[in-house]
């Protein structure tokens, strides 16, 4: 693809993957979490907040919430253009979207929780295979899968 071609298409690529993948992602940990421990969307933004506040994030109210819905997509937004990249040195990943789809979101998942989740200031939980395997599911069907596929729409169009 010439580089006017693959410049012209990553705005866009990068919005709606990040878009795509950050409302559906933090979508289902509302639902998952809330349904599993009734913990409500607030209290699940502050957690993600409090990678970047501690504890403090947990009493701030409405504005740490709102920053941890900011980093949640910067997150988002920083899968979708790391992938759409990443197409572009390695065609296959969108010539077999779901495949490579599918390994990427299982790829985040475990980047997120073993490497940037550990460094943050989030508070240490006790380790759930069953929350494991949910979470690399959802990271498959709501990260990987959405990114995978809308940049393979960019990358036809």
């Amino acid at each position: 693809m010439p580089p006017q071609s693959t410049t012209s298409q990553a705005l866009p690529a990068i919005l709606f993957a990040g878009l795509a993948c950050g409302t559906l992602d933090i979508t289902a940990a509302f639902l998952v979490y809330g349904n599993m421990f009734h913990i409500g969307p607030s209290r699940i933004l502050h957690n993600v907040a409090s990678g970047l506040l501690g504890r403090d994030a947990y009493t701030g109210g409405l504005a740490t919430a709102a920053v941890g819905l900011l980093c949640h997509y910067v997150i988002a937004f920083g899968a979708a253009t790391a992938f759409f990249f990443l197409s572009r040195a390695f065609p296959l990943l969108v010539n077999q979207a779901v495949l490579w789809g599918a390994l990427y979101g299982t790829a985040v998942y475990f980047f997120m929780n073993r490497i940037v989740v550990p460094l943050s200031n989030v508070a240490k939980t006790p380790f759930s295979f069953k929350m494991m395997v949910i979470g690399v599911i959802i990271h498959i069907l709501c990260v990987g899968l959405p990114i995978a596929l809308v940049t393979r729409r960019f990358s036809t169009s």
